[in-house]
């Protein structure tokens, strides 16, 4: 890692379906260690920008850049061996697994000698691990051998992020598809908690979220796309949540950035 390279930086992305543009030379960065929040109202182009970061969706134009190195994502692995973990607002947990299942998912211990051949899981290495790692986040959910579908949706997400901060390489990239989304205040605040405590290990994050109040909580940075375009990109903690919506709404446009042009189609 280079001192000063933007950790994830997308450099004049654009993703057209036919006709219709999703996004427009969109420029994104986020530092290490740093917190970003990606907003924009529904048909933004968010969603499509996250997906390009995290190797869904192919851009028909642009650069990604990891750490300073050009990047060309095929798919989701390419982008987890680059260094990039995705949580989805659905979690992709096993509800009928307990916690340690769901952090080892797809990367499982197994018994040593013939009991191991044939496939046999050392749980209790598995549960060892899984509690070191929770240890190492300073999380404190429920016992590791509590089934998902026993726990509170706030926990559900704590399990979720913390499965792919796990996998994540030092100095890695989250990216985060709201993750408080039908969450409770105190819910959320185990959420805000965990994004804070691996933004300080040094993980950059990306949070794309309708929950303003969780963004300006925990986020360093704003950025705010519209109709598929950039339309404001400022620290957040120099503006008010007022501008900020101002912007999503497209009744304003930060200064020096390119405003939406009339008759575009909407973005996806």
């Amino acid at each position: 890692m280079i001192a000063g390279t933007p950790a994830l930086e997308l450099r004049d992305i654009s993703v057209h379906y036919g006709y219709a543009r999703a996004l427009d030379r969109v420029t994104f960065t986020v530092a290490p260690g740093e917190v970003v929040a990606l907003l924009g109202d529904n048909g933004a182009g968010k969603s499509t920008l996250l997906k390009v970061m995290s190797g869904v969706h192919r851009p028909s134009s642009g650069t990604v850049l990891v750490h300073g190195e050009e990047h060309e994502f095929r798919s989701p692995r390419d982008a987890a061996g680059a260094g990039i973990q995705m949580v989805y607002q659905d979690l992709a947990l096993v509800d009928s697994f307990d916690i340690a299942a769901n952090l080892a998912l797809g990367r499982e211990k197994l018994l040593k000698g013939p009991l191991g051949w044939f496939g046999f899981l050392d749980r209790a290495a598995i549960r060892r691990e899984s509690q070191a790692e929770l240890d190492a986040l300073a999380v404190r959910t429920a016992p590791v051998t509590r089934p998902v579908e026993m726990l509170s949706g706030g926990q559900r997400q704590v399990v979720a992020i913390a499965r792919a901060a796990a996998r994540l390489p030092e100095h890695g990239i989250l990216l985060l598809d709201e993750p408080t989304a039908a969450l409770g205040h105190e819910q959320a605040e185990l959420v805000e908690a965990l994004i804070r405590s691996l933004a300080d290990r040094g993980t950059s994050i990306v949070l794309v979220t309708h929950n303003l109040p969780l963004a300006f909580a925990v986020c360093d940075r704003t950025v705010v796309l519209n109709r598929g375009h950039k339309v404001a990109d400022v620290p957040t903690a120099e503006h008010d949540k007022d501008l900020v919506v101002s912007w999503i709404t497209g009744a304003s446009v930060q200064e020096g950035l390119e405003i939406p042009r009339a008759g575009d189609p909407p973005a996806a």
